[in-house]
């Protein structure tokens, strides 16, 4: 009987032998199969929100170079006065700018928070050094202290977002299209408006388009400044505003100067020059209406309705006449254009 016994309880311990090796053999794998899948899961989850997470500097191509410059920068400085428009709409702060140049209306003009560095010819640097800028961007008017700025702020991202219209370059029309949409695009990145960047340059395209459609392809056009109460010859292809727009648009000019120049009061062609070539079409920018400073200027306007010699000229008979916005000369914004292009389409459309 107790042999009986024993040979029951070594039966039962032998089971139990079985079933604890069984249990012990499967643990490891199925204990193998968890830690694996958590380390993956670990590792995914590390790849994601490494994928999600924002980058806190983006590269960006200027006139110089490769420059890294911090997303969303603090201390911003901008002296470019084709990003003052696109950085107000993007309600970007701006802790110094210059003032003395940009349109009385622009919301950085009245915030006495933005220190005034006033204008191009005697700008006030120091203002820029002491402000501490993360990012300070150059262009067009200021693009000749673009040196003397990285001296005084060796710690800050220094961009130069201009492009060449001049009569030196090989594609002023080019230059011009292709630098906008450049300029825009690398704001987006900078300020992490991406989706609004590609808005606005797809506003631009299509108000291009749409200019561009609008002209018949042989109306004569003369393109004039008005400064000072005197009205100055705007050479086609080359220069600010109306120049690369000869290209751009295939506009048929109705006079042609040699040894023009990019001047912003425009060339010294006479008034009865400019009526002998009678045009179909005069655009006009108004530099005086878009300097806060200016108050006593005559509007380009009667400058041009009172002028005698234009009296009989096709375009002025006619009513053919495009104004650019009055701010233009200071706030050669893409939002400008976009306006400026959708008036001409308007305009030559009907």
């Amino acid at each position: 009987m107790k042999n009986l016994k024993l040979t029951v309880i070594i039966a039962i311990f032998a089971m139990a032998l079985v079933a604890c090796s069984a249990s012990n053999n499967s643990t490891p794998s199925n204990s193998a199969s968890s830690n694996g899948n958590g380390a993956n899961q670990t590792e995914n989850n590390g790849q994601a929100n490494a994928a999600n997470e924002a980058p806190t500097t983006v590269e960006i191509t200027d006139t110089h170079g490769t420059v890294t410059v911090p997303v969303n920068p603090k201390n911003v400085v901008a002296l470019d006065s084709r990003t003052f428009e696109t950085l107000s709409d993007w309600d970007i702060k701006l802790v110094a700018a210059p003032k003395d140049v940009m349109p009385a209306d622009s919301p950085y003009v009245s915030d006495d928070s933005v220190q005034n560095i006033g204008n191009h010819r005697e700008p006030n640097l120091e203002i820029i050094a002491a402000a501490d800028p993360e990012l300070v961007i150059v262009g067009q008017r200021f693009g000749g202290f673009y040196d003397e700025i990285k001296k005084l702020v060796p710690n800050a991202a220094v961009i130069d977002l201009n492009f060449d219209v001049s009569e030196e370059a090989a594609a002023p029309g080019e230059n011009f299209v292709n630098g906008f949409k450049d300029t825009t695009s690398t704001l987006g990145k900078i300020f992490d408006k991406n989706q609004e960047a590609e808005q606005l340059i797809a506003d631009f395209e299509k108000a291009i388009e749409d200019a561009k459609s609008a002209y018949n392809g042989t109306d004569t056009v003369m393109s004039v400044i008005v400064s000072g109460g005197n009205i100055g010859f705007s050479a086609p292809h080359s220069g600010r505003v109306w120049g690369p727009m000869y290209d751009i648009f295939g506009w048929a000019s109705a006079l042609e100067v040699n040894n023009s120049s990019s001047d912003h009061q425009g060339d010294e062609v006479s008034v009865e020059a400019i009526a002998q070539s009678n045009p179909d079409w005069i655009f006009v920018l108004d530099r005086d209406a878009s300097i806060s400073s200016t108050t006593d200027a005559v509007p380009a306007q009667d400058v041009i309705n009172n002028s005698p010699a234009l009296q009989n000229v096709t375009a002025v008979t006619e009513g053919q006449i495009v104004y650019a916005p009055n701010d233009t000369y200071t706030n050669e914004s893409i939002q400008t254009y976009i306006e400026l292009f959708g008036n001409l389409a308007n305009t030559l459309a009907k």
